[in-house]
């Protein structure tokens, strides 16, 4: 066995990923070199926490473990090469930590973990790789409540890393993802890891909250939108992933270029913000959820800028066509490093200006901008709706979107609502509904679209908000159904975000977690009340009946 991984829903079997490539198209050295990644951050982990213990602790460190946590996310980084100057960057780092406090000082020698000693040449790198994954020989339980933790830290570091990105941080945060690694480096019980589960979605509403509070406080918080989804003549540029501080760089240096701006997949929200919206030459959303861009990029025909995860591996001429910033890369593509927080994307705009304008896939308009302010404004609209009956209930359809046939159920169970119903979405699950006509009740859409899945904060708020306003003394009383769609590890964190605020009864699919193991599994359905899509017209009936 080259690799293993089973950190996504596309796991083969959903068992996980072995053999010389993944379902995502990861490589066995990618994926292995992102095991090493991972195993050194533990050992930057531990050595900071003995600094933080000093007062030496460093900033350097905190960013350095958010990126590494972030470039391990499903489809953000196949770059070998890329991958291998982190590791090396994190045993340059680990070691200048150690001498910054004493040598001796920490880690204790009798108790050091493998990840706060290993250093090697990095023709060495693969070789070491193979044998720090994950293992299938140990406790079940154990391996699954870990992985578990291990990838609620990607989801939430990804968070954190936008928001610093605007210049948002917290430390508290990132001790907390520092304690964390290093805990999945002991021995724990399986008790003992089923807390630091939960804290993990405690510290993944922070980290949410922390974002919300940087997008908003840069761009203003988001209005009712309608946007383009057809194409005009100019040459452009399409934009996915989801960091908007690249989209608001990107759009400044295109000003008066002649070169226009289109969003993709998880970036469609940067159109709902004021201070992104003003911007003449962000004309539109072009496509629809991320995993159908090896069909859609080769229409839009100029250059693509990926600036987070959510890459396919492109195939043919498209390759020279991408570009890459921040914790994603494609070896073959160019990547646009930082300098001093600014982006040069010069290289981009000039290809565009050579290629020819988006070929017209579709028309209309979508609509969203419904974050927890814009929700907070319509508040008493919603309140009236609901006690007069118009409104009977709510249903949380949020998430990640996937290329699998299985994810109709989505649009199925959509269309499938009654009409009284009212969806609430976030990330690029949505894309399996937005663009139906579903109508409005009394003037509210009944697709309610709060942005990326790095926005599902918002929809935690505004069930916080409906429980105060109708006086509730349990969230779960409220009229609202989680059904969410989880991909990556995005999902992962939201998933333990709404376990930590008390929520029950999520469906989760369209199949469970493969790293959850049969006895995890069960403590989730009996305690929170976890349950798999089923059958569409057998999950309706159980939703109008509950």
């Amino acid at each position: 066995m080259s690799m293993f991984c089973f950190q996504c829903q596309e796991a083969a079997g959903n068992k996980g990923c072995a053999g010389n490539k993944g379902v995502c198209g990861k490589p066995a050295d990618v994926a292995n070199l992102q095991d090493l990644l991972m195993h050194i951050a533990k050992g930057v982990a531990a050595v900071n926490q003995c600094a933080r213990n000093h007062g030496k602790n460093t900033v350097k460190a905190e960013d350095y473990l958010m990126d590494a946590l972030f470039t391990t996310i499903t489809n953000a980084n196949y770059d070998p090469e890329a991958i291998s100057d982190k590791i090396e960057a994190g045993i340059k780092l680990r070691e200048e930590i150690k001498n910054s406090v004493n040598p001796d000082a920490c880690p204790d020698p009798k108790t050091t973990h493998d990840s706060l000693i290993w250093s090697d040449v990095r023709e060495n790198f693969e070789a070491k790789a193979k044998t720090v994954g994950v293992l299938q020989t140990e406790n079940e339980d154990v391996r699954s409540l870990r992985e578990l933790v291990i990838y609620g830290l990607k989801g939430l570091a990804a968070y954190y890393d936008h928001a610093t990105n605007l210049g948002k941080s917290d430390s508290d945060i990132a001790d907390f993802v520092e304690k964390a690694l290093v805990a999945t480096t002991e021995e724990k019980t399986a008790d003992e890891l089923v807390a630091l589960t939960l804290q993990t979605g405690e510290y993944a509403v922070k980290a949410m909250a922390l974002l919300d509070g940087a997008n908003t406080g840069a761009y203003g918080n988001p209005e009712i939108t309608k946007v383009n989804i057809g194409v005009k003549k100019n040459p452009a540029i399409l934009i996915s992933g989801h960091d908007l501080a690249d989209i608001k760089q990107l759009l400044e240096q295109t000003q008066g270029t002649g070169v226009d701006i289109y969003t993709h997949s998880e970036m469609l929200p940067a159109h709902y913000y004021p201070e992104l919206k003003k911007y003449d030459n962000l004309v539109g959303n072009y496509g629809n959820a991320w995993h159908k861009q090896d069909t859609e990029f080769a229409t839009f025909n100029g250059p693509i800028l990926f600036t987070t995860n959510c890459i396919v591996p492109p195939k043919g001429d498209i390759q020279k066509k991408i570009f890459t910033t921040g914790s994603s890369g494609f070896p073959g593509c160019t990547h646009i490093e930082a300098v001093d927080g600014k982006k040069d994307f010069s290289q981009i705009i000039e290809m565009a200006k050579t290629l020819p304008a988006p070929t017209e896939i579709e028309t209309g308009e979508i609509v969203g901008g419904f974050a927890h302010n814009q929700v907070f404004a319509l508040a008493d609209k919603v309140v009236d709706a609901v006690k007069t009956g118009a409104v009977k209930k709510f249903v949380v359809m949020a998430g990640c979107d996937g290329r699998q046939k299985g994810r109709n159920y989505y649009t199925d169970f959509a269309e499938a609502l009654p009409n009284d119903t009212i969806i609430l979405t976030a990330g690029c699950a949505k894309y399996r509904y937005n663009k139906l006509n579903l109508g409005d009740i009394g003037g509210i859409p009944r697709v309610l679209d709060a942005g990326q899945c790095n926005d599902s904060y918002s929809l935690a708020v505004i069930a916080m908000k409906l429980k105060e306003v109708f006086e509730l003394e349990d969230i779960n009383d409220l009229p609202i159904f989680y059904n969410i769609a989880w991909y990556e590890q995005k999902a992962v964190t939201v998933l333990l975000a709404l376990l930590y605020l008390g929520v029950k009864n999520i469906h989760l699919g369209p199949t469970l977690p493969a790293f959850l193991s049969p006895n995890v599994t069960n403590v989730l359905v009996e305690n929170f009340g976890i349950a798999p899509n089923g059958d569409v017209d057998e999950d309706i009936k159980n939703f109008i009946l509950n």
